[in-house]
C-alpha cells in the first residue's frame, strides 16, 4: 500500500531521540501482520474454526505523525494495537521499528518496549490499585535500571507536565482520582520511559466531552514537546479528524483505505469509508440523516465472505466482488484504497478499463 506523505507531515525529531534512519525512514513498518485465533471444539465436536482478527495488513507510521485508526467494533483495531506492542504474538508478519526488526538480534523486546508505550481505554484497570500514583509512574523506569530517586523525580516532573500537582496527587491511589485524572496518570506513566511511539487505544472514549477536550489538547502539546509519534485508535471520527495527520480505515481485519486525514474525510474513496463518514451526526437540523448509511452487521470473522469482504453490504457490489480480492492501489501520491472500483482492469463495471496489448497478452 502506498504510504507516501508530504514533507509537511515529516517533522525532524530532536537529536536525543535515538533517530537512526532520518525523517524519511518510517518509524514503524508493518508487513503482512496477521493474527488468527483458533477456537476450541465443544464437547460433541461442535464449533471450532479460526477467527481472522487481523489478516495480512501492511502500513507504515511516519516519524512525528499521528496515524488514526478507525472502523466498526470487531474490525481488528485493538488487536492491531496489541500486535504492535507485541503483547500478543502474531500468527505471521513482521514489525520493523526504525529499520530494525522487533524481536530479532537488532532490537530486543525489552528495548522495543522502552521506545514504544501504550495508553489503554480503561484508565482504572491500567493502574495497580496497591501503588501510589508516583510509584506507578516510577515503576517502569526502575525496571529499566533507573534509580528510585531519579525515577520518582521524573514521576513528579511528568505529573506537572500532565497538569497534576505532585504535592496533591503523588501520594494518592487510583481509586481517589476521577477518570480524567487517571487517564492523565496513564499518559504520564507511558512517557516515563521517554518513548518515541505512543499507541492510544480508545484513550479518551470513556471521558466526558469537556475532559476529553482537555486530554486531547494535552496529547497535542506533549507530542510537540517530546517529539512523539502517535497511533491513535478511536471510534469517534471527529476526534480522529482533529488529531490525526493520516487515517487508516479497517474492515474485518483488513485495511480498506489509508490516506491524509483531510483528503480522506473530504473525498473518501472506499464505499465503506463513505458509509462510515455518513454516520457522523449532522449538527444542522435541516440536514438530518434519515436512513442508515450502512445496513447489517459485519460478517463473521470465522467465515469471512470470499473476494472483497465488504461486498455483502456494499451498494456498488458486482459479481466480480465476490470472486476477486481487491489489492491496495495508489489513488494519488498520498492515498491508497483496496476496492475493485478503483483498480483498473479489475472487471468491475465502474472500474477504468485497461487495454490488453499484445505484450500483456503474452
Amino acid at each position: 500500500m502506498s504510504t507516501d506523505t508530504p514533507d509537511v507531515l515529516r517533522p525532524v525529531l530532536p537529536h536525543d531521540s535515538g533517530d537512526r534512519g532520518g525523517p524519511a525512514q518510517p518509524l514503524l513498518t508493518i508487513r503482512g501482520l496477521t493474527k488468527h485465533f483458533a477456537l476450541k471444539k465443544g464437547l460433541f465436536g461442535q464449533g471450532g474454526g479460526t477467527v481472522r482478527a487481523v489478516d495480512s495488513i501492511d502500513f507504515t507510521v511516519l516519524k512525528g505523525e499521528t496515524l488514526g485508526v478507525v472502523g466498526e467494533s470487531g474490525c481488528g483495531k485493538s488487536t492491531t494495537a496489541r500486535l504492535l506492542m507485541q503483547l500478543i504474538a502474531p500468527t505471521a508478519g513482521e514489525v520493523v521499528f526504525d529499520g530494525r526488526t522487533v524481536g530479532g538480534r537488532d532490537l530486543s523486546l525489552k528495548e522495543f518496549h522502552r521506545q514504544v508505550q501504550m495508553v489503554f481505554q480503561d484508565s482504572y484497570a491500567s493502574l495497580n490499585p496497591r501503588l501510589t500514583i508516583e510509584d506507578s509512574i516510577a515503576f517502569g523506569p526502575m525496571v529499566h535500571g533507573v534509580s528510585k530517586r531519579e525515577a520518582l523525580s521524573r514521576a513528579h516532573d511528568l505529573l506537572n507536565r500532565v497538569g497534576l500537582s505532585p504535592a496533591r496527587f503523588a501520594g494518592r491511589y487510583p481509586h481517589e482520582l476521577s477518570g480524567g485524572q487517571r487517564q492523565r496518570i496513564n499518559i504520564a506513566r507511558a512517557l516515563a520511559l521517554q518513548p518515541r511511539l505512543v499507541i492510544l487505544d480508545e484513550a479518551v472514549s470513556a471521558l466526558d466531552k469537556s475532559v476529553e477536550a482537555q486530554v486531547l489538547n494535552l496529547l497535542m502539546d506533549l507530542k510537540q514537546d517530546f517529539g512523539l509519534t502517535y497511533v491513535f485508535i478511536s471510534h469517534d471520527l471527529q476526534v480522529v479528524r482533529y488529531l490525526s495527520d493520516r487515517v487508516m480505515v479497517m474492515y474485518l481485519g483488513q485495511v480498506a483505505e489509508l490516506g491524509p486525514s483531510e483528503a480522506l474525510f473530504s473525498d473518501p474513496l472506499h464505499p465503506y469509508t463513505k458509509a462510515l463518514l455518513s454516520s457522523i451526526p449532522a449538527l444542522d437540523p435541516d440536514h438530518r440523516t434519515m436512513d442508515a448509511p450502512l445496513a447489517g452487521d459485519p460478517p463473521n470473522p470465522i467465515n469471512p465472505p470470499s473476494g472483497c469482504r465488504f461486498h455483502p453490504r456494499c451498494a456498488l457490489a458486482a459479481p466480480v466482488c465476490s470472486q476477486q480480492v481487491p489489492r491496495p492501489v495508489a489513488a494519488g501520491a498520498t492515498h491508497a484504497v483496496a476496492c475493485l472500483v478503483h483498480e483498473p482492469g479489475s472487471g468491475h463495471p465502474l472500474a477504468d478499463p485497461v487495454a490488453l496489448t499484445p505484450a500483456r497478452a503474452a
